[in-house]
């Protein structure tokens, strides 16, 4: 197993990068069940499969790594300058750098390894792009996608009097609640279908502010790079984003991060390329913040986290 991996598993010292084996032994787990750590690959196919695929007999396998860390250097982001975003079906904002787990940790974020030199810190949503295509299935809403964005982006901002909880799929960061659930508070008779969609929108983007709080204790002052689906398919909630954090927000990259950052990692480590610190990606769009609207959600991300303390 490499070194990314095991560091995912909870078992792991991410100092020592090997098995953390007095936790091991207090679980009463056998030593001997748990796979070797390698910190570097210099495996290459077996003879069986070199004679099935002759092309590929003096390839290089190198270490496999998390999809989470991949997407980060896929997008351009693996220093402490540059903090990853991403929404698809979930959502997550990491930062990936070359050096040791920070000294603390804040209790919203998680640590593990890319490999030996490299760690990646970040929070991560269990309801992203999928509670939005739940809802727009779940509502009936029987438009088309561009005039959806239009409805969506006339809203003003927390204008709808509802306060959301998007917890549908259950949450991780920042609280970790085994118990949280999705709840739409504020409901009227006159509440729109598209008002609740642009209140989950916002919903969302109070959990992506709460843990970049966290990260800027980890990453200061670092740029905010956004990709996904999800986020491609919305112009409004990339807006929105930028608004609620009242930082910009640069979009761009590639639809699929995680396969080029695994590609830019087994690049550098046969020597194609000296380091992945040295890509970057192209910025499509810059999504200034409005600070008007950012006092204004700070109002409705105080009414969230009101109502969680409430129910959690």
């Amino acid at each position: 197993m490499t070194v990314s991996m095991a560091s995912a598993t909870g078992l792991f010292n991410q100092r020592k990068c090997d098995w953390d084996w007095d936790f091991v032994e207090a679980l009463n787990i056998s030593p001997d069940t748990l796979p070797q750590i390698i910190t570097k690959t210099t495996l290459r196919l077996t003879e069986a499969f070199t004679f099935r695929w002759p092309a590929l007999a003096e390839a290089k396998l190198v270490s496999v790594v998390g999809d989470g860390a991949a997407n980060n250097i896929g997008a351009g982001c693996s220093t402490r300058h540059k903090i990853a975003l991403m929404a698809g079906t979930s959502g997550a904002i990491r930062v990936v750098f070359e050096g040791e787990p920070p000294d603390e940790l804040p209790p919203a974020l998680w640590c593990y390894r890319v490999s030996e030199k490299r760690v990646v810190v970040g929070g991560a949503l269990s309801n992203g792009g999928g509670l939005v295509k739940w809802l727009t299935d779940s509502l009936n809403v029987d438009i088309d996608p561009h005039s959806l964005q239009k409805e969506l982006a006339a809203l003003e901002p927390d204008s709808h009097g509802l306060t959301i909880l998007p917890f549908w799929s259950g949450e991780r960061s920042p609280g970790w609640s085994t118990d949280a659930r999705g709840t739409i508070f504020g409901l009227r008779q006159q509440t729109t279908p598209v008002e609740i969609m642009r209140a989950a929108l916002e919903s969302i983007a109070y959990r992506f502010a709460l843990i970049t709080r966290a990260l800027d204790q980890i990453a200061p002052g670092a740029a905010i790079f956004a990709a996904g689906n999800a986020l491609r398919a919305s112009p409004v909630w990339l807006q929105i984003i930028a608004d609620v954090l009242g930082r910009p927000l640069l979009f761009g990259g590639t639809a699929e991060a995680s396969i080029r950052g695994a590609a830019l990692l087994a690049l550098e480590a046969v020597g194609k390329i000296a380091t992945i610190e040295e890509d970057s990606v192209v910025v499509e769009q810059v999504f200034e913040p409005d600070m008007t609207r950012h006092a204004l959600y700070q109002q409705g991300l105080a009414r969230q986290e009101e109502l969680y303390e409430k129910f959690n």
